[in-house]
């Protein structure tokens, strides 16, 4: 018996519920935090460090690093980049 994909994805199951768009903010959220928490680490850097490159506050980065608070602007994540040596991508898909 040679059975396709029977039912819908996921994505489908979570649009059907009205939770998509904020699971996948959520999961942006966290890897968000993971990748600068990663960053920071491999580069040796503390919170006060990294705040203080930052021109900003412990406060703000622990915002940041969390995956749970969504509160986050596009100038704190320009901020974390540039002092990781990185670059900010953001895109469409």
């Amino acid at each position: 018996m040679n059975r396709k994909h029977v039912g819908s994805d996921f994505d489908d199951f979570l649009a059907e519920h009205g939770i998509l768009t904020d699971t996948e903010t959520t999961a942006i959220k966290h890897v968000i935090a993971y990748q600068v928490s990663i960053l920071m680490e491999e580069q040796g850097l503390t919170k006060t460090e990294m705040a203080d490159r930052m021109n900003t506050s412990r406060a703000s980065l622990n915002r940041l690093l969390d995956p749970t608070n969504n509160s986050v602007t596009l100038q704190t994540l320009e901020n974390a980049a540039q002092v990781l040596n990185k670059r900010l991508r953001i895109e469409f898909a």
